[in-house]
């Protein structure tokens, strides 16, 4: 082997070590869940639901004081393979790392978890108190990663590009609210997670240059929310369609009044 063909290995293998110390947050995030799943699949369906029992963050453990809940119902799944997930989430994760830093990302995984958690809570306690819904809600389990991820998928909104942004949030926000038409409490809190991440989108760094390898995160990201928020619904999919259309004619009125609020320029004769 030259000395030529050793400096161009070295050079791959120094840019592969810095692009994976770029999103170690991620890495070490996918490696616990994939570690806790695989600990919790060696000890039976019996441990993993003891698990997703202490670890839900439902009213019964809130009430009780176990606010560790908000921090570790994150690191715990319902049971289901991992291996078909984790790779898309990956993708979001890392691409939000890479534009925010480590810090920004947790910040963003952490305001989605832990505060639609807390929202969805407080809606809970009111449509209990009003009969809406029965008390057995108050031990419904609730644990895992999709609050979060919503919360970085929303946050990426400041990132994309100006002409597709609205394009981009009537499609996820379409989606998100017609699965939360059934009233079903998790889908409540995704688009309560997906606005908490538009909003603090516009708090965080956003991406100057979309290079291949984010574009590819983003595709990755996008389909791992599309599955979460729309759990595959044609009827789902049909509202994100909407959502789009309606962000598109919104767009289109408002360039027109911009058009007819500006005076059009007539010169003065000399």
């Amino acid at each position: 082997m030259t000395m030529y063909a050793i400096a161009v290995r070295e050079s791959r293998a120094a840019r592969v070590l810095s692009h994976a110390a770029s999103v170690r947050i991620t890495a070490a995030y996918a490696a616990l869940l994939a570690a806790i799943s695989v600990m919790l699949n060696a000890l039976g369906p019996q441990a993993r639901e003891v698990a997703v029992s202490r670890m839900s963050t439902n009213l019964h453990n809130l009430a009780h004081g176990r606010l560790s809940t908000l921090v570790g119902s994150a690191f715990v799944d319902d049971g289901g393979n991992i291996c078909l997930w984790l790779p898309w989430l990956v993708c979001l994760l890392a691409l939000g790392e890479l534009i925010w830093r480590g810090k920004g990302l947790v910040v963003a995984f952490a305001v989605g978890h832990i505060g639609a958690t807390l929202l969805v809570a407080a809606g809970l306690i009111v449509a209990l108190k009003v009969g809406w819904l029965p008390f057995s809600v108050a031990r419904a389990s609730d644990v895992g990663v999709s609050y979060g991820a919503v919360c970085v998928l929303g946050a990426l909104t400041a990132s994309i590009p100006a002409r597709w942004r609205h394009v981009w949030v009537g499609w996820w926000l379409g989606i998100a609210l017609m699965a939360a038409s059934g009233a079903d409490f998790t889908a409540v809190g995704h688009v309560l997670a997906l606005l908490l991440g538009i909003g603090l989108s516009y708090r965080l760094p956003s991406a100057v240059h979309w290079t291949p390898v984010r574009l590819v995160l983003l595709g990755g990201g996008a389909a791992f929310g599309y599955f979460v928020l729309s759990g595959s619904s044609e009827v789902a999919t049909a509202g994100g369609v909407a959502g789009v259309l309606i962000a598109l004619l919104a767009s289109q009125v408002s360039r027109t009044r911009t058009d007819v609020s500006q005076p059009e320029f007539v010169p003065r004769p000399a």
